[in-house]
Parts: C-alpha cells; structure tokens; sequence
C-alpha cells in the first residue's frame, strides 16, 4: 500500500529530480544543497538504517529530539516512508534521534538511541558514544540508495501529532498538516521557528513541486542570499 510520504519521495527522484530541494545554510559558512535524487538517497539510505539496523516497522515511533536542520528533515521522511510515526517534545517512544546522546540515554525507555551529528561534514560523531547507541553519519552511509519495504505501512496510523494536540494519520501527512503554498514555490524556511513549523512548510513546498531553503537562525537572511536562491517572497 503507498502512502503519501512515500508517493512524495517517488515525485523528488523523478521529476526534475537533478534541481534543488533542499538548501541548507547553516554556521560557519555551511551550504548543503540536496537534489530531490540526493535527498531521496539520503531518505533511502536512513530508512534502510531503521528498518535494517533497529527493526522500526509501521506504527512505531520515532522521537526527534533535534532542532530544525536538513538531517532532522531527512530522519522525518525516512520515518514517515516506513509508515513510523513522528514524535516531537517528550512524549514517549521506541527510537530516539539526538544531539545529545547522553541525556538521552539517562530519559531510558527507548528501544535505541541514534547520535546525529550537526555539522555538515561530521562523518561520524565526534568522541565516543555510550554503549549501544548509532552512530547516525558514520552508519547511514553503507546503507542502500533504494529502500524496499519488509511491511506495507497502514494510511490510517498516526504520522505526527502536532504541538495543537492535532493528530494526523499518514492518509492526511500531505492535505492536513503540510502548509498550503503554490506550486512550484522557492520557500524560505527558518530553523528558528522550530521543527514542527519547518516540518509543515518543508511538506506543503514539496507536495507542490517546490523547494525549500533552509536557514540557521544565526544565519542572517540578506538580500544578496535571497537573489542568489532565488526565494520568493522572504
């Protein structure tokens, strides 16, 4: 059965799929800039990961322990193409993605722990890990490009419940909690506005055939950077 995480990450490899999707710009300079082809790959290559390495299957849930950022972006739609559900703010789960891999082993109740690194040029986390928890950057590599599901997700499980108390199945990730934006669109997304929001305005953008740029908050928005990618509005 196909959902519509899923059915977005079919319409980024195929169309255009060599233009922008994803623009990050974060500190020190930081500019990642991911192909709807290289953003499926990294969405891919992170499902096969949960799927392969910890056993997530639909109906699970992933917490996103995490601020605005392209790799919080990606572990999202690798979850929601599993059919997982996403998890913001404390409530429980079975899998933990983090920046703070310690605190999150101290929380307990978690089935595993991933260490994600923020710098985009980290291959692998920078020190040692407690015992048992993944190393997002040094692990996702060496996972496939192309993800094959072991189990059809259900379109009626939950895909997130936003901080309203709103919950969302998988069949509404796209109409219900994506933004409305017009097709096409070249968003300005700021991190500092949270996850959640750069969740809804990410999605609508992409379900329109859109792109997004992804701003650090303390990355100053110029008008040179918003010529240079060409956003609209801003």
């Amino acid at each position: 059965m196909s959902i519509p995480a899923i059915d977005l990450m079919t319409a980024l490899r195929s169309g255009h799929s060599t233009s922008p999707r994803l623009t990050w710009y974060g500190p020190d300079a930081e500019r990642v800039e991911l192909s709807g082809r290289v953003l499926d790959n990294w969405v891919a290559k992170t499902s096969n990961l949960l799927q392969d390495e910890l056993d997530a299957e639909p109906g699970m849930r992933l917490r996103l322990d995490l601020p605005a950022h392209w790799k919080s972006m990606i572990l999202a739609l690798a979850a929601w193409q599993l059919g997982m559900e996403v998890v913001l703010g404390s409530a429980e789960a079975e899998l933990l993605a983090t920046e703070s891999p310690d605190a999150g082993q101290e929380h307990g109740g978690f089935d595993a722990v991933i260490a994600v690194p923020l710098p985009a040029l980290a291959m692998r986390w920078p020190g040692e890990l407690p015992s048992g928890v993944v190393d997002f950057a040094a692990e996702v590599r060496s996972h496939g490009d192309v993800f094959m599901a072991h189990e059809d997700p259900e379109g009626s499980n939950r895909a997130i419940v936003s901080s309203a108390g709103t919950l969302h199945p998988h069949s509404d990730l796209l109409e219900g909690f994506a933004a409305a934006h017009d097709a096409g669109v070249r968003l300005l997304v700021r991190a500092g506005d949270g996850l959640e929001a750069a969740l809804v305005q990410s999605l609508g953008a992409w379900h329109r055939g859109g792109s997004v740029v992804l701003v650090h908050p303390d990355v100053i928005v110029t008008d040179k950077l918003l010529s240079d990618e060409r956003v609209q509005g801003g």
